[in-house]
């Protein structure tokens, strides 16, 4: 849902009409600005499926275990149950910090955007003075 929501904003803008300085090159986004954290979104989707996984897992590994054992798995079923849950929920969580990097990543580029164009706007600001950013 994010995703299309996402892809619609970036159509809209696209398609509006440029009123901020249609000539002004300094003004335009950068294709870097708009990049999508695609590598995020696969990790998320990474982290939920393996929890997912992880939760078919403990069905499978229950229904073995009563089905081999009887009641006397029980005990053990408990341990490993409570173990994979864990797991699987710490998962979860991870692709949902994944989620949350993005939401930030799209905070700060647009603060940038912002910023730089703050600063173009302000009529005492010196012109044309960069910092040199080192290798990467």
């Amino acid at each position: 849902m994010t995703g299309d929501f996402a892809a619609a904003a970036q159509d809209e803008h696209r398609n509006a009409p440029h009123r901020d300085h249609p000539g002004d090159p300094t003004m335009s986004v950068r294709a870097d600005d708009l990049e999508p954290y695609v590598g995020l979104r696969y990790l998320s989707k990474l982290f939920k499926l393996m929890a997912i996984i992880l939760l078919l897992l403990l069905v499978a590994e229950i229904i073995t275990g009563l089905v081999a054992q009887g009641s006397a798995a029980i005990p053990t079923l408990l341990a490993e149950t409570s173990r994979l849950v864990v797991l699987a929920g710490l998962l979860w969580g991870s692709g949902d910090l994944a989620i949350l990097l993005i939401d930030m990543g799209h905070d700060v580029r647009a603060g940038r955007i912002l910023l730089g164009r703050l600063q173009l706007h302000q009529g005492d600001a010196p012109k044309k003075e960069f910092v040199e950013r080192g290798p990467r």
